[in-house]
């Protein structure tokens, strides 16, 4: 039997989703800018999925874009926008990171212990009449933990990365900040390759796609139906059911964090003093490698994570928990559990035994297994 709390790397596909894909996929061949009854077909698919998007945003149909996914709606917000100055966070995903890098000419702030990034020290940052855009993530892949989107000065576009945020906190863009808000349908129960970038009306960003005149100018290239429509029914779920589910999913984390943090000594909760998406834990396990006790948990059937899933396999720390304050080896020795729709108190209380049995394992075995007593 297998377990799956790897839920903020990639979820399964929902029923909604795959159904809506199927019949596209079947059904619906035409090209959405043909003008012929088979490519409005297609065009139908994907302007229901924008007003399903925007929905769930809480935003205008006209400002949703369709993109492959996070990091090219990234790229696009970081790369296409103004030349000039950018302010972010020294805790952003390698998307925003390396657009930052290619870009140049950027300050990074460093967060709290906590994990939280103070409004006041992006404010900081602006170098009045050189700032052009402030990028900062709405949640935090690795810890969940939420971060405040500031009011700018006039004139400074406000990007989010929400592919963490959105479907899993109410997400209504007509009432924040942002200019520009990323995110992807794989992260909540859609398919890979369907992403959207949140553009406000008025914002004019640079393509950095060329061809056709696709998705208002920003994005050339025959959209993807098949998984625009998954993104668009997983949308319409989570429209629906966004609460009850937060609410289950955040019960679930409780009783997982509770339960380690009670019965294996030496384990603590990353960014637990600020707010939280529901489904995050990232936690610690002094005296332990991380990927060792990830290996284990993996061949006992539990598939968990130990930092960023586009970073797997790097030998490097988590820059997000050094740049809280750990330790290269208290970061190493942090994992991330990311709970999802499959989940249930059965897979939580299997997954604590296992984890037990494997810490207490790793630390016999290891020459430097003495933690500090709970």
């Amino acid at each position: 039997m297998s377990f799956y709390f790897d839920n903020n790397a990639s979820t399964p596909v929902g029923p909604e989703a795959l159904q809506a894909m199927e019949r596209a996929l079947a059904e619906v061949y035409g090209n959405p800018s043909s003008i012929h009854a088979q490519g409005q077909r297609a065009r139908r698919i994907v302007e229901t999925a924008r007003e399903q998007v925007a929905a769930l945003l809480g935003c205008p149909p006209k400002t949703i874009v369709f993109t492959s996914g996070g990091t090219e709606s990234d790229n696009l917000a970081i790369l296409g926008a103004p030349p000039g100055h950018v302010v972010s966070t020294a805790i952003e995903h390698p998307a925003v990171l390396e657009a930052l890098r290619v870009r140049g000419n950027y300050t990074l702030v460093q967060p709290g212990p906590n994990g939280a990034v103070e409004p006041g020290a992006i404010l900081a940052a602006i170098r009045p009449g050189e700032t052009v855009m402030v990028s900062i993530m709405h949640a935090n892949n690795e810890t969940g933990v939420v971060q405040e989107l500031p009011e700018l000065p006039p004139g400074i576009l406000l990007h989010s990365d929400g592919v963490q945020a959105a479907g899993k906190i109410p997400v209504r863009l007509s009432e924040l900040p942002v200019d520009l808000y990323s995110l992807t349908g794989h992260k909540f129960a859609g398919p890979k390759g369907a992403g959207v970038l949140y553009v406000r009306e008025g914002v004019e960003l640079h393509p950095r796609q060329f061809g056709g005149r696709h998705e208002r100018g920003l994005r050339a290239g025959t959209e993807n139906v098949p998984a625009i429509a998954g993104i668009g029914a997983a949308a319409e779920w989570l429209t629906q059911n966004l609460s009850a589910e937060s609410a289950r999913v955040a019960a679930l984390r409780g009783r997982l964090e509770a339960a380690i943090l009670a019965r294996i000594p030496g384990t603590s909760v990353n960014g637990a003093g600020a707010p939280r998406t529901p489904n995050t834990t990232n936690i610690q396990f002094a005296g332990l490698e991380g990927e060792a006790l990830l290996i284990s948990l993996d061949l006992a059937g539990f598939a968990v994570s130990s930092g960023a899933a586009c970073s797997s396999g790097a030998v490097t720390p988590s820059h997000v928990l050094t740049a809280m304050g750990l330790s290269k080896e208290q970061a190493k020795s942090s994992l991330r559990f990311s709970l999802g729709r499959t989940n249930n108190e059965s897979d939580v209380d299997a997954l604590v035994d296992a984890v037990e049995r494997a810490v207490a394992r790793l630390r016999n075995l290891s020459p430097f297994h003495a933690v500090p007593s709970s």
